[in-house]
């Protein structure tokens, strides 16, 4: 890169003062600035861009590795539950009749039961408490009985 010191960028504004002229000067400096200041977000868009492709490369190359691990993860249980199974079988084969499978099924499963006491009481979400203190009416109550409840009584 180009170093440009203190004493290098006094020496270009003083070149361009005297080449541009005072009059003209702040409208190049504005433009050279905001030219400046594409060229800078474009690099950095060039490098944003640069880093997502690197990274989406490695997230690739990661999910290959992590499914060819599960296929290796699949095949060594499926093996195992193969040997399981032989083995299970061996095992059971030479077992009496009367303890099969079969005479556990003739039992009848009791019946399912509700974990709810009394389903037809209606239950709310909000608890009793907070009715309370806000006011909610839980008890039905007449149009004429609730006028003369919120009736102002007089003073005589």
């Amino acid at each position: 890169m180009i170093d440009l010191g203190i004493s290098k960028m006094a020496l270009i504004g003083a070149v361009a003062l005297i080449v541009i002229g005072p009059e003209k000067l702040p409208k190049v400096a504005r433009t050279v600035g905001t030219l400046l200041g594409k060229a800078q977000r474009y690099v950095a868009d060039v490098k944003a861009e640069v880093n997502r492709s690197m990274e989406l490369d490695e997230l690739k190359k990661m999910k290959e590795t992590m499914e060819s691990a599960a296929r290796d993860v699949q095949q060594s249980v499926q093996t195992t539950a193969a040997d399981f199974e032989k083995s299970w079988a061996e095992t059971t084969q030479g077992l009496e009749s009367s303890a099969s499978p079969a005479s556990w099924e003739s039992s009848p499963a009791p019946a399912y039961k509700s974990p709810r006491k009394n389903w037809r009481i209606k239950r709310g979400a909000t608890p009793l408490w907070y009715k309370q203190r806000q006011g909610v009416r839980t008890h039905a109550q007449s149009g004429a009985a609730r006028v003369a409840r919120f009736r102002p009584r007089s003073r005589t």
